[in-house]
């Protein structure tokens, strides 16, 4: 009898972790200005206590002529009660045939343990990078994935991580939860209820400039024009734990940028 029930414990384990092992592959245009200028794909694998995501992304088309630029963003980790706890984050970008890799390794259980940085391959790692700056972090993708997580069972966006980059830290915060109806379009294929969420990076510790540069500024232009940089969660997946995004708006002094999703296949 001993011998049934083990095999029988040990045929549910596996069952479940069938049932709950999935793999998304979500792919997006950006239009910056009417312009379609940069191409995204969204992975995320994951399984009753592990995940993987995997952001790529790079510019296209006229665009990328004048200026090419890619990059490629990995988190891997494990998940407990929806709340991820990341082992292994990547930031890889490329420009003009030169590619900035930052590496960031955690324990698993919520504790950072190394930074690495390179360019063309050798070690650019600074000799006085604050790691105190990095204590109760994670990274922006296991941030943003356990917001998708958290989401079906509450309807509700809320998240506020901190998140250390290599030269500093600041709080990702999301919040101003309402639902809208978007309607599939020639640009997005989402048809459906979607939760929609403001996003805002706020700066914390580190070497912060006085005046914002990079996707601070981007946030700030947004600001003076009454409207935070916005994600549209939806279910398309076919994980019904798992909420993804299907548009986001940022607007800027120069236009207002959107992402649209153009597809989505689980398996």
């Amino acid at each position: 009898m001993k011998s049934f029930l083990g095999l029988f414990c040990l045929f549910l384990i596996f069952l479940s972790g069938q049932v709950f092992a999935a793999t998304s592959v979500l792919t997006y245009d950006v239009y910056a200005g009417g312009i379609h200028a940069l191409n995204a794909k969204l992975t995320i694998k994951k399984e009753r206590t592990k995940y993987d995501v995997i952001l790529s992304t790079g510019t296209q088309g006229f665009l990328k002529k004048m200026a090419d630029w890619s990059g490629r963003y990995i988190s891997k980790g494990n998940v407990k009660s929806d709340k991820t706890y990341p082992t292994f984050h990547e930031s890889s970008s490329t420009w003009k045939k030169k590619t900035e890799v930052k590496t960031f390794k955690y324990n698993g259980k919520g504790h950072f343990k190394s930074y690495q940085s390179t360019e063309a391959g050798q070690n650019t790692t600074p000799k006085d990078v604050d790691l105190s700056l990095a204590k109760d972090t994670t990274d922006i993708l296991s941030a943003t994935l356990q917001t998708m997580l958290a989401i079906p069972k509450s309807k509700l966006c809320s998240g506020k991580e901190l998140i250390f980059d290599g030269d500093r830290n600041f709080r990702l915060t999301y919040s101003d939860t309402k639902a809208e109806k978007l309607t599939k379009s020639d640009y997005n294929i989402y048809d459906g209820e979607a939760v929609v969420c403001k996003v805002e990076v706020k700066p914390e510790k580190g070497k912060w400039r006085k005046k914002p540069r990079g996707w601070l500024s981007i946030q700030e232009q947004g600001r003076k024009k009454g409207a935070l940089p916005t994600i549209w969660f939806g279910q398309v997946t076919g994980q019904p734990n798992l909420y993804v995004p299907v548009k986001i708006r940022v607007k800027t002094d120069y236009g207002t940028l959107f992402m649209h999703l153009t597809s989505a296949k689980t398996w």
